[in-house]
């Protein structure tokens, strides 16, 4: 049984693994974090936002020695799964962690209910 957990990942219930909803790729354990399965572009801000202002003392733009911008794809299509913006060196943020047990419970006792 698949559960969608965002808007291009799934939740593959009986395997407790992690795929993409576009391809159907396994990506990874759900145990673990789906962003370890990904490919992972490092990106420098600066490509993708460019400066803000055109006064020299008030313009804005990312530093890449403070920040980094980092993208998940899907190893076989290569949709973009997930962004996001971190200092360089830390580590990636884990940001969906479920219960799966209870995910389990809820929808086997869904399909139960259905079939009556």
């Amino acid at each position: 049984m698949r559960v969608r957990i965002t808007e291009y990942l799934d939740i593959d219930l009986d395997t407790r693994h992690w795929h993409c909803n576009r391809c159907d790729h396994d990506i990874g354990p759900a145990e673990r974090s789906y962003k370890e399965g990904c490919l992972i572009a490092d990106r420098d801000p600066r490509e993708v936002h460019p400066v803000i202002g055109h006064d020299p003392h008030f313009n804005f733009s990312f530093d890449p020695e403070w920040v980094r911008l980092l993208e998940f794809y899907c190893p076989n299509c290569a949709t973009l799964v997930e962004t996001e913006y971190l200092p360089p060196g830390h580590p990636l943020t884990w940001d969906i962690d479920l219960d799966l047990d209870a995910l389990v419970r809820k929808h086997s006792n869904q399909t139960v209910e259905d079939a009556e």
